[in-house]
């Protein structure tokens, strides 16, 4: 003990004789400080980056038909739900473009329900690189998320495409540029849903299990493939559903997408009340379990 506590003073001593601050020491193994814990992601920023791209363009190299199942699989299940939703049940009556109103639904719903499920299972996935490097844990999640970002983007053209095809045609206008921003906001509560899963999943391993469970509740929840005011007649349950920052995203993305119109300033700040309250909650909630990422799969 007298010879560590010795070290540490002949490396302080050192490092201020260079002219560096000592007080940026902290234990391997344990939680470093903030605002360190920020320096150090922001100083791998190159390395998650480059990660993401990678793995977003390998996704599915191992397929005939390669990064086209990007497009292929929404597309499918969207047509599947018309068959039930529309050709069944009928429940498109009185509304102008059923098909465009399913595809955004389908596709905005797949990016949060992967980023649960991905989330949960980040950390144990990455139990390899955990063992073997001495790195910020949030940067798995983060490149996690990233990766979802670069398929989301070619996802998204690909939806704007299929609703100016499909008939009745949803032609494009000048609020489709609005997109973008809540484009941003829907990964970024991604993250923040990342960061919460990943923690829990970790820690909880059977919380996978769940992931199925948890996803129909959102696709039945948010309005993903009806509207959900023929089916809700409460008006305090229907403020409570559309508190949803899912249903947020899809229905603000069928205003302007759809409707030509823009989103009201209410549902603006709701879903950027969430972005903020989840991306910052869920990095502290990950943050505070730093240390024990890596030492319970040894």
């Amino acid at each position: 003990m007298a010879n560590d506590v010795k070290s540490s003073a002949e490396v302080k001593q050192a490092l201020e004789a260079r002219g560096q601050d000592p007080s940026a020491l902290f234990h391997i193994g344990v939680r470093p400080p903030l605002t360190v814990y920020l320096r150090q992601l922001w100083a791998r920023r190159h390395f998650i980056w480059f990660d993401s791209r990678q793995r977003a363009a390998n996704t599915n190299n191992r397929n005939i038909l390669g990064n086209l199942w990007l497009i292929i699989r929404p597309i499918m299940d969207a047509a599947f739900y018309y068959v039930i939703f529309a050709l069944l049940l009928e429940v498109d009556k009185d509304m102008e473009n059923f098909p465009a109103f399913l595809v955004i639904g389908i596709l905005m719903f797949q990016s949060t329900n992967s980023a649960i499920s991905g989330g949960a299972n980040s950390m144990r996935g990455a139990k390899s690189m955990l063992r073997a490097f001495s790195f910020p844990r949030a940067a798995v999640p983060i490149s996690n998320v990233l990766q979802s970002a670069l398929t989301a983007v070619v996802t998204t053209a690909a939806m704007c495409v299929a609703i100016i095809l499909v008939p009745p045609h949803a032609l494009p206008q000048l609020t489709w540029f609005l997109i973008i921003p809540i484009f941003v906001l829907h990964m970024t509560v991604n993250l923040g849903v990342t960061f919460i899963c990943a923690r829990i999943g970790f820690h909880f391993p059977d919380m996978v299990n769940l992931m199925s469970i948890i996803g129909r509740m959102l696709r039945y929840g948010s309005g993903v493939m009806f509207p959900i005011e023929r089916f809700i007649d409460d008006p305090t349950v229907s403020e409570i559903v559309k508190l949803n920052p899912l249903f947020r995203v899809i229905d603000m993305s069928r205003t302007v997408l759809i409707d030509g119109a823009v989103p009201d300033l209410k549902s603006w700040l709701i879903l950027g009340a969430w972005a903020v309250v989840l991306v910052v909650g869920g990095f502290l909630f990950f943050w505070r379990g730093e240390e024990s990422y890596g030492r319970e799969l040894r």
